[in-house]
């Protein structure tokens, strides 16, 4: 194989690494313009408090669009992804399977405060420890999948921008600034397009200061269907490399 194509392949594979745990480490401007009123936005998060509660896990085919404005490309993520709710926690476990329509293999794993990411290509894992930061680092990982309206308002400034159907779905729209400047830093602003009646989110998008956008597809939604224990287990070899954040 050509070395300048197999050197392309490797910097858009580490550029699609990086952004995929960029986005699972941290967490996320414009107004709309008619503004929905106040008791609207109130009921629809009222909504996704009551389906918070009966939310217990979900598993979704997803399709993730990382659109990079300087070289004006996107690569895509193609893979699965699975939240299980126990007590006041959350597990969630996302597996990369194609990488631009290529077989490619990433998996991304949270639980008990602790985030893992494993390359198989190179057989490094990253590990990072929430810390103090367990509570954040939740918010964002479950930020539209059994995430409840009373965090959302309370990690979020929320502009209701109204309902859209997405794949027959009737979903409400809302946009979310970080009220910390250390979110803003990272995205100026993120969409989110929820069905409230599940807690469940269809489609996101991420803003970033620089211009770039990661847009998110979450198809074929299993809801409260059994999660197997072994979706939040990743195997790794005796060799290896295991780098702590």
């Amino acid at each position: 194989m050509n070395l300048d194509l197999q050197k392309n392949r490797l910097g858009k594979r580490l550029r699609a690494s990086a952004m995929l745990l960029g986005a699972v480490c941290m967490m996320l401007p414009v107004a709309d313009a008619q503004q929905k009123p106040a008791n609207a936005l109130r009921s629809v998060l009222a909504q996704i408090d009551a389906a918070a509660k009966n939310f217990r896990s979900a598993q979704a085919d997803f399709q993730w669009d990382q659109y990079e404005r300087v070289v004006d490309n996107t690569d895509t993520q193609i893979g699965t992804i699975d939240f299980l709710r126990s007590g006041d926690t959350t597990e969630m476990a996302a597996h990369v399977k194609k990488f631009n329509g290529q077989p490619d293999a990433k998996e991304v794993v949270y639980k008990d405060g602790v985030l893992e990411f494993y390359q198989p290509a190179i057989d490094q894992m990253t590990v990072l420890h929430a810390g103090k930061n367990q509570e954040r680092f939740e918010s964002f990982l479950t930020l539209g999948f059994g995430g409840s309206g009373s965090a959302l308002e309370k990690n979020w400034e929320i502009n209701d921008q109204g309902v859209e159907t997405i794949d027959g779905v009737q979903t409400v729209k809302l946009d979310l600034v970080g009220k910390q400047a250390s979110v803003r830093s990272m995205f100026t602003h993120i969409t989110i397009w929820m069905d409230p009646t599940r807690a469940l989110s269809l489609k996101q998008q991420f803003f970033e200061p620089s211009g770039d956008m990661r847009t998110a597809f979450y198809r074929n939604i299993r809801y409260n269907k059994r999660v197997a224990a072994s979706a939040f287990h990743i195997k790794t070899t005796s060799k290896t490399n295991t780098v702590q954040k």
